[in-house]
């Protein structure tokens, strides 16, 4: 695929951060906004129009068709939206955009939707081929960056687990069931773009469930995978081994 002009729009941090490092490595010229109003602003500012534009969906402020249309009005017609998200969005949410990719996907699910003719329905699903870490997607991982950027990479994503999940336990002590499937909407995303299959599951059991009676284990839950992952990757990657002692939540 011929390098590209991308603009990654995600307001979680990790999915953001990881996208743009995965494009950049393949070549490609990507900058990055962290909300729809952010990514407007950024597009009035400058002449050089992107090839592509990847968007989350589920953002607060400007997002979904209302964001797909002001960035067409800005964008010129060769330039490609696609929407992206951990979850299939319901029909007629995706107005305004040329296709869909459902998170975690691979390059090679890009550049198909990319290629492809506008569609609205692209979904690609995580393989299930390990309970604690997808291996396919560590190793992709693995052989597009050093040690030391792959460990830095998974503890960033225990210390967003971690951090997201304290919000949780707030969120779930004063019933704002709201900001708990959020929370946990977000752990889905991010942990699926590394491969962290069980706590993928867990949070997305939680963001479909909601607070629920058990809640305290279901949270504990989410330390003791935490720490199942950490071991696996110790195991694997030596630098882990030096980041910063972390206190799971």
């Amino acid at each position: 695929m011929t390098p590209l002009r991308i603009l990654v729009v995600d307001d979680d941090a990790l999915s953001r951060d990881l996208l743009a490092l995965l494009l950049t490595r393949e070549g490609h010229m990507v900058e990055v906004a962290g909300s729809g109003d952010a990514a407007i602003a950024a597009l009035e500012a400058t002449v050089a129009t992107p090839g592509l534009v990847l968007v989350d969906l589920q953002m607060p402020g400007l997002s979904g068709t209302a964001l797909a249309d002001r960035l067409r009005e800005i964008c010129r017609d060769t330039t490609r939206l696609l929407a992206m998200s951990a979850s299939t969005p319901p029909e007629g949410f995706l107005a305004g955009f040329d296709g869909f990719l459902r998170k975690p996907f691979s390059m090679d699910a890009l550049y198909a939707s990319f290629d492809a003719e506008a569609s609205a329905s692209h979904d690609t699903q995580s393989p299930q081929n390990s309970p604690v870490l997808d291996l396919n997607i560590y190793r992709k991982l693995e052989a597009a960056m050093s040690a030391e950027k792959l460990a830095q990479l998974y503890t960033l994503c225990l210390n967003d687990v971690e951090r997201r999940v304290a919000v949780m336990r707030e969120a779930a002590e004063t019933c704002d069931d709201e900001t708990y499937r959020r929370e946990a909407h977000a752990i889905k995303g991010g942990c699926g773009l590394v491969g962290a299959l069980e706590l993928q599951s867990i949070a997305a059991t939680e963001e479909k469930t909601g607070i629920t009676a058990n809640h305290v284990a279901t949270l504990t839950e989410f330390s003791l995978a935490c720490k199942r992952l950490e071991r696996m990757l110790v195991a694997n990657i030596p630098n882990l081994e030096a980041e910063p002692a972390r206190s799971h939540a």
